[in-house]
């Protein structure tokens, strides 16, 4: 189901092409997560957006398309950022990068708005990587965030609803995947900590053509959602490079 993995280094090199193919047209990313994302983050023309965790390169796709002046995405994976470049062209450029590190590459404020769809259940540093989101972006920019919603995973996980682990898993065709599990307030807390305020919480419901191609998908997301998408803005008042100030 994720649009695009950050967790195990190279995690997703060994299943790229197919994953692909699975996201240009799956019912979770094409019908779900990304039409959400998109809608939550509004118009880009003349903006510059950071695409994280940017997978094969279909959101940037998308970026480039509605007139986005500059779009940088990073991936862990070796073979998404390949993917990305070969297929995306425009005022676009794609780099190798782990989201549990500094982005020592790129300068404070340089961004205007950000999307991280599907990205941060995956990364292990969490605080560590909001607050580098944070510091890229112009004082007031928003950052998009995609990600499980707890109450899906408790529902196909189990066990207490508070509960906060690394879990993996077989998704699709047998891909190995892990991230992580918690609940909202942990969430919630996670990117206040990282310098970020939420201005919108969003619970996508399924489409009309989400109905009209995966029916059985669209009637099990009309009760239980799969995914939430948070608006966030940078934090006023506050140091880029210290979220808590002083």
């Amino acid at each position: 189901m994720s649009e695009n993995p950050q967790s195990d280094v190279g995690m997703y090199d060994a299943f790229a092409e197919e994953f692909l193919e699975h996201a240009r047209d799956g019912a979770y990313n094409a019908y779900y997560d990304r039409p959400a994302v998109l809608s939550v983050l509004g118009p880009v023309r003349d903006l510059a957006v950071l695409d994280l965790g940017c997978g094969p390169g279909l959101y940037a796709e998308s970026l480039v398309a509605q007139g986005a002046r500059r779009v940088v995405g990073v991936d862990a994976s070796a073979a998404m950022v390949r993917l990305a470049g070969e297929r995306v062209r425009g005022p676009v450029e794609f780099r190798r990068h782990d989201l549990n590190t500094p982005m020592a590459w790129a300068t404070d404020g340089e961004f205007d708005v950000a999307v991280m769809p599907l990205v941060l259940p995956h990364v292990d540093d969490r605080v560590g990587a909001l607050r580098e989101v944070a510091r890229l972006l112009r004082p007031g920019g928003r950052l998009v965030v995609s990600t499980h919603h707890p109450m899906d995973d408790w529902r196909r996980l189990g066990g207490s609803y508070f509960t906060v682990e690394r879990v993996r898993e077989q998704w699709n065709k047998g891909w190995e995947v892990t991230y992580w599990r918690q609940p909202l307030d942990v969430t919630c807390d996670e990117f206040r900590e990282g310098g970020f305020l939420i201005e919108r919480i969003h619970e996508p419901r399924p489409s009309g053509r989400m109905r009209e191609r995966y029916p059985e998908v669209a009637e099990r997301l009309s009760s239980c959602p799969a995914f939430v998408v948070f608006s966030l803005v940078t934090a006023y008042g506050r140091s880029r490079r210290d979220p808590d100030g002083g």
